[in-house]
């Protein structure tokens, strides 16, 4: 791999270790799903966007809804990443959202 592929897959990994409601840890898979993000193409800043949108669904629910589990892989988010990638919206509705996160959980 090169040393943009090593560098974005080290910053998609620390995003999502850091993102709530996550384990907190990376696995083998995740790593692997990184790299092939890398190899389409998909932007950090799409998955970080992914990440923080639905981070901030999973927190903003009814307070009577039962718990969430924590999230174990990195493919979870693929479903949100595909959304992102076709969205079109400004940066400011992202800011927005992770504003409104921030308020509910701290963000690494």
């Amino acid at each position: 791999m090169d040393d943009g592929c090593e560098e974005y897959i080290r910053q998609v990994l620390e995003t999502y270790r850091k993102t709530p409601g996550t384990m907190g840890t990376v696995r083998r898979a995740d790593r692997m799903l990184a790299a092939q993000l890398y190899q389409r193409g998909v932007s950090a800043r799409v998955i970080e966007k992914a990440l923080v949108l639905a981070a901030a669904r999973r927190f903003m629910r009814p307070l009577d809804a039962p718990p969430l589990g924590t999230i174990r892989s990195l493919a979870y988010f693929l479903p949100v990443i595909e959304e992102v990638l076709a969205m079109r919206v400004t940066p400011d509705y992202f800011q927005h959202v992770r504003r409104k996160l921030e308020r509910i959980v701290p963000i690494g």
